[in-house]
């Protein structure tokens, strides 16, 4: 059978966020906050920690192959972010899927059979998902810009225009980030999101990773999606304000294609900052690490263990099929 109406809903909710949750770079640990749970990821492997209805952990882990060892091409800039954002969606959709049906194990129906989600489920998330992304931050946004010309004719202006559209665009996705903050299941992936950030941090500076060292560490960290997300949104009004005003549909489509290209250099302002966090760079990320008080939320020590699980199986899995791990 399928899964439950509020399983769904709690799923597709946490599938619309899951680029604010994850961070993704091929030669460091990162990882995303699921549902109960974290997936971390190295270079070579990534493993997961799910907390189970009845308090035990469910853990899982398989090896990674990076996508620039197989071509190294795709490890050029620009050309790695592309590659690096939907490597890490795809791991980011399996591991959400994996902490749904750990999270619906004790769930069943009026029969008594097993809730799961089947694979007619899946695909329609990810169309859903797909498609709420693109009406969303798209379409939406570029309408409503758009209907602005017979009230305001200085938004023909491609900058006015660009800007306009960026404020709604960044209006829609505040909106949704503090009104998903608002539901108490998704708080708690927040909670994880932050156990996540904290115990990265850890590592990072090789200390124990035990709850208690953990706990130490702050939940903002610049390599977050939801910096990604942010710069993505930030450097789409820059690049959108050097494009002429076309025809509704033809801008539409231009907005579509030139997504990739915005991407790539995101991810590559994000890299950069990350390392020099002292830099001009540096600046395009604070909004992202401002929004974290929302999509990061102090995790308890159960919350951290899980972290702690899940990079554990994660290096293990990376000794057994990696080579050199840096370390930022």
């Amino acid at each position: 059978m399928t899964m439950s109406f509020r399983s769904l809903l709690r799923f597709h909710t946490a599938l619309q966020l899951s680029l604010a949750l994850e961070s993704a770079e091929e030669t460091l640990v990162g990882g995303q906050a699921v549902l109960e749970g974290v997936m971390m990821r190295s270079p070579h492997a990534w493993g997961i920690a799910i907390r189970k209805p009845d308090g035990e952990l469910a853990t899982h882990s398989e090896p990674l192959v990076k996508a620039s060892e197989k071509s190294p091409w795709k490890g050029w800039p620009f050309i790695r972010g592309i590659v690096t954002l939907g490597s890490a969606m795809v791991l980011g959709f399996k591991a959400l899927r994996y902490s749904a049906d750990v999270a619906m194990e004790n769930e069943k129906t009026a029969s008594g059979e097993k809730l799961e989600m089947n694979n007619w489920i899946a695909a329609l998330n990810i169309a859903l998902s797909l498609g709420f992304f693109i009406f969303m931050y798209k379409f939406l946004p570029f309408a409503a810009a758009r209907s602005a010309r017979g009230w305001a004719p200085q938004t023909s202006n491609s900058a006015v225009f660009a800007l306009l559209e960026g404020i709604v665009r960044l209006a829609i996705f505040l909106g949704f980030i503090w009104l998903t903050s608002r539901w108490s299941e998704i708080r708690r992936v927040y909670q994880y999101h932050g156990a996540e950030h904290k115990t990265v941090f850890a590592f990072e500076d090789r200390d124990p990773l035990t709850a208690d060292s953990v706990q130490r560490y702050s939940t903002f960290h610049p390599r977050c999606g939801t910096s990604f997300l942010m710069t993505v949104m930030i450097l789409s009004i820059a690049v959108y304000a050097l494009v002429p005003v076309h025809g509704f549909w033809a801008g539409f489509a231009l907005r579509l294609l030139l997504l990739p290209v915005i991407s790539g250099g995101s991810y590559e302002i994000i890299r950069y900052a990350a390392r020099k966090r002292s830099s001009l760079f540096a600046l395009m990320t604070a909004p992202g690490l401002w929004l974290q008080r929302i999509t990061t939320q102090p995790p308890d020590d159960t919350q951290v263990e899980c972290a702690i699980v899940a990079l554990n199986h994660a290096m293990e899995m990376e000794q057994q099929h990696g080579g050199e791990l840096v370390i930022a």
